[in-house]
């Protein structure tokens, strides 16, 4: 196995060789635009979540 930089540096040649200078941009803000997202769902889901175990503890107090 290659250390943790070793190993970056060997994807981003590959990537750079595959689709080009050209492309890597689009693919980047692609890929971080999928992430937000990601982490914008995930962190809805966590919310609502934590909203039926509000209501479910307030319905135990009464």
């Amino acid at each position: 196995m290659l250390p943790g930089g070793i190993s970056l540096a060997v994807i981003a040649v590959v990537a750079l060789l595959i689709f080009g200078p050209k492309k890597l941009p689009e693919l980047g803000k692609a890929a971080g635009s999928t992430l937000r997202e990601f982490k914008d769902a995930t962190k809805g889901l966590a919310d609502d979540d934590d909203d039926v175990k509000e209501t479910k503890k307030d319905e135990k107090q009464q």
